[in-house]
């Protein structure tokens, strides 16, 4: 039996930490994060036990607090661009959800700088793709957590998203026949998000030693699967395969990383404010996310193990396009996806071209609109 994949070195080591660390933080259990002599014990407060909370804060006289991205300290009225700590002189579940998650809440307190181990908690809560706002309970200096709680390095949740990049491996492959596209074959890779697999979808026979047509598409469950009305991307991926039918191939990289990098349920919360009247990107602010969660250097490397180089990139993103130069992969060219206009997803598109420089000729998609009416 080949052990090497058991036996491996330091960075197995560091991977395992952190993915039972993420898994425990989406089951809402807490996790002991350590630093140079310190440590501290981390609670989600999405899904937050107060009860052992509670528990916890008695192993130590340390007070604890509560730590909240800049995002969401803005929308608690203070203009931040780095997180920061809320003292806790008790564990008052009404008042952390409120500062927390409440819609139309502002700060309560003064607020401090973080340290290392509050940046490592919010991390490891990004990576579990849950709500990022944590309770943090120092441990005295001797004081043991108890003993199911695991524990994991900071540094070693910092330094995930770059190792999961660099290991980043394919797994499986095999020919897949859409409709439209017949020679198609699909490419799985592993790694690259945490605990998630990423796909390369290999249409026709691209020349890897030409600029070959690529697309990094990040996963939509509503507008991939369903049609959802409320954006463009089922337009773009099934546009994108078509298009490269028939024009000589290319690669579509269909990446996990659903509503921008935030994960299913935040993107449900934050559809349930836009029903309500917020903006995307307002909303995605309300829940503590900045414009865009997402890091394609692992995309860049999945595109070298298939053998290329440059490419012709299919996007309206410039952070996409400038993703892929930083990691080495030459940009000839760039060509726009543009879906349909709905007046579903109008305010959307607009606010992609103003807030995050999507190249996006909204004006033209709404008269469009107009002129079917």
């Amino acid at each position: 039996m080949d052990t090497s994949g058991i036996l491996g070195g330091a960075a197995d080591i560091v991977r395992a930490q952190v993915e039972r660390a993420i898994a425990e933080m989406r089951a809402a259990r807490p996790v002991l994060i350590r630093s140079e002599g310190r440590a501290v014990l981390v609670f989600a407060v999405d899904g937050l036990d107060h009860g052992a909370a509670e528990a916890a804060s008695r192993l130590s006289p340390t007070m604890a607090h509560l730590v909240l991205p800049a995002a969401r300290l803005r929308r608690l009225g203070l203009e931040r661009t780095a997180p920061a700590r809320v003292a806790l002189p008790r564990l008052d579940a009404g008042r952390i959800e409120n500062l927390a998650l409440t819609v139309e809440a502002r700060i309560d307190a003064p607020v401090s700088p973080v340290d290392d181990l509050d940046e490592a908690a919010l991390e490891l809560a990004r990576l579990a793709l849950i709500v990022p706002a944590v309770v943090m309970v120092p441990l005295a200096t001797g004081a043991e957590a108890p003993g199911h709680v695991l524990s994991v390095d900071a540094s070693a949740i910092v330094g995930f998203r770059k190792l999961e990049a660099r290991l980043i491996r394919i797994v499986g492959r095999a020919p897949v026949p859409l409709e439209g596209a017949p020679e198609t074959e699909f490419v799985v890779f592993r790694g690259g998000e945490g605990l998630r697999d990423q796909v390369a979808i290999v249409i026709g026979k691209p020349d890897p030693a030409q600029p070959v047509p690529v697309r990094l598409h990040s996963a939509c469950l509503t507008g991939d699967l369903f049609g959802s009305l409320k954006c463009d991307c089922g337009d773009q991926l099934r546009d994108t395969v078509e298009w490269m039918a028939k024009n000589g191939g290319g690669v579509l990289l269909y990446l996990d990383q659903e509503g921008r990098g935030n994960g299913i349920a935040n993107k449900m919360r934050a559809y349930r404010l836009q029903s309500l009247g917020w903006d995307t990107y307002d909303a995605d602010e309300v829940l503590g996310f900045d414009l865009d969660q997402r890091r394609f250097d692992f995309a860049a490397e999945m595109l070298k193990q298939l053998g290329i180089c440059s490419i012709d990139v299919m996007t309206n993103n410039p952070v996409k396009i400038a993703a892929m130069a930083e990691a080495g992969i030459e940009v000839r060219s760039e060509r726009r996806v543009i879906g349909r206009a709905t007046d579903e997803n109008v305010r959307y598109l607009t606010s992609k071209r103003d807030r995050a420089g999507h190249a996006i000729d909204a004006d033209a998609l709404i008269a469009s609109l107009a002129s079917r009416k």
